[in-house]
């Protein structure tokens, strides 16, 4: 099964952290009711492999220099119920979501290889 995905990626101002998570719960349950949608994830990266041995856990990351960044991965059936959840998105959200980042967020998207259903 073959289907259309964005990842997006987050910058977050250090002291919005909290906000950021508490309107990212929000997001999510709209997003995934949007017509096609497969799944909504979002991650936090708090953890680096670099100076981890192979097989070994990653070690948590000890300070936050700029931003705390935030991926999120959007799948749907196809582009153009992306195109149309897109809208939505922003017409609902960018404000809000703008004034939590250190500069606005990055989005990529194409044709899935491997789907979460």
């Amino acid at each position: 099964m073959s289907g259309f995905a964005e990842v997006k990626l987050f910058q977050v101002k250090p002291d919005k952290l909290a906000e950021f998570e508490d309107l990212v719960a929000v997001i999510s349950k709209g997003q995934r009711e949007q017509v096609g949608c497969l799944g909504i994830r979002y991650m936090k990266r708090f953890y680096t492999i670099d100076g981890v041995e192979l097989g070994e856990p990653p070690r948590e990351l000890t300070k936050i220099v700029k931003c705390v960044k935030y991926y999120a991965y959007w799948e749907f059936d196809c582009k153009e119920n992306y195109g149309k959840a897109t809208k939505w998105f922003f017409d609902e959200y960018l404000k809000v979501v703008q004034r939590l980042l250190i500069m606005p967020f990055d989005i990529n998207c194409g044709d899935s290889v491997v789907s979460l259903v």
